[in-house]
């Protein structure tokens, strides 16, 4: 049997996904099966081996439709029996209708529905603590009628050559060892996923001034200004915390420092994910615009929260449309003041320390 698992797009996305990939091997053990995946994105399955193949999709390469009909032809060839659609958007599903498999999975959504054998309602609304980013991937394998019992932690492996560069990287730093490490997920992916720097540097001294941690900043090499604009406003007490040039390279070298840490605190996106796969506990802050219910995955108010404007003040959101959310965005953000945050971001440090 071959299978292939189509998901686009973002680090967080693939991840989660890969769940789905993880099942099938559990349910199908000598299926082939096949990851179609954003190229930059790959980092993240290394190791996995509930996929046998990953597939690059590459949004350059296929920007025209000519480009994607070939693209999806060269699908064909490998004769899957089974597609499932966890993207569900243009690209995947020129890739589905082309792929001439007789079951075809994804969500049900109005004008698409002849394209799949098999179309899963969209939940709306989460049943359990999993959020909805889990729960949705998982009622993709509803059609299979898998007679398992569903794995639901997207896993992260690390080598043990990465370990290793990690505990040398840290010794190089003279990172404390008698002290627990904290990552701060300083930026988000874009602007409107960013909590505002003034903001999340008031955050950041509040922890350096209250707790004997060490504290290590997530942040790509182009953002190094903004970085160094949060470190800039800390205290001169916190900054003796602040380990500003541990960073990695590249996503692997991310992984490696992030297993070496205790929990993650800062902006939703791929480092939060990314954390919770190595079994970290992280305390999240969600985008005004971004849908809590969707990505705060495993909440439980202990090893897992997370704050949104809407926890504070959810007139705000009345009657108001992810449009108007979105466009209003860095209004919205400056509302969500670090004196609402602290005290459940302080019981959550008490509940690691």
């Amino acid at each position: 049997m071959k299978i292939l698992v189509i998901q686009h797009k973002m680090i967080g996305d693939v991840l989660v996904s890969s769940i789905i990939c993880n099942n099938l091997r559990k349910a199908y053990p000598n299926a082939e099966i096949h990851y179609l995946v954003n190229e930059n994105t790959t980092p993240v399955l290394e190791g996995n081996r509930s996929i046998d193949k990953i597939i690059c999709f590459h949004p350059k390469k296929q920007k025209t439709f000519l480009a994607l009909l070939q693209f999806a032809f060269k699908i064909r060839k490998e004769k899957y029996e089974i597609v499932i659609d966890a993207y569900s958007k243009m690209q995947s599903w020129v890739v589905t209708l082309c792929s001439g498999a007789k079951i075809k999975i994804s969500y049900k959504k109005v004008g698409r529905t002849f394209i799949y054998t098999d179309n899963v309602p969209f939940a709306e609304f989460p049943s359990t603590n999993l959020g909805l980013a889990i729960e949705r991937r998982l009622s993709l394998l509803e059609p299979l009628n898998l007679t398992i019992t569903k794995e639901v932690t997207p896993l992260l492996f690390v080598s043990t050559a990465e370990k290793e560069f990690a505990s040398a990287l840290f010794t190089k730093h003279d990172v404390n060892p008698n002290r627990k490490t904290v990552m701060i997920s300083l930026l988000g992916s874009e602007k409107l996923k960013t909590y505002p720097l003034e903001y999340m540097a008031k955050l950041v001294d509040f922890i350096g001034k209250n707790y004997e941690v060490n504290i290590l900043f997530n942040y790509f090499p182009s953002q190094i200004n903004d970085a160094k604009i949060v470190y800039e406003t800390c205290s001169e007490q916190t900054k003796k915390k602040i380990y500003f040039d541990v960073l990695g390279n590249d996503l692997r070298e991310f992984i490696a420092i992030m297993n070496q840490c205790d929990f993650i605190i800062g902006n939703d996106g791929g480092a939060i994910n990314m954390a919770k796969a190595l079994e970290k506990s992280s305390f999240i802050i969600f985008s005004p615009w971004i849908e809590k219910k969707i990505w705060a995955t495993f909440e439980d108010g202990i090893s897992h929260t997370s704050v949104h404007l809407n926890d504070f003040n959810p007139a705000l959101f009345e009657n108001k449309s992810d449009d108007v959310l979105k466009k209003n965005t860095i209004q919205l953000y400056q509302k969500l003041e670090p004196k609402l945050i602290i005290p459940k971001l302080e019981s959550f440090l008490n509940r690691q320390l």
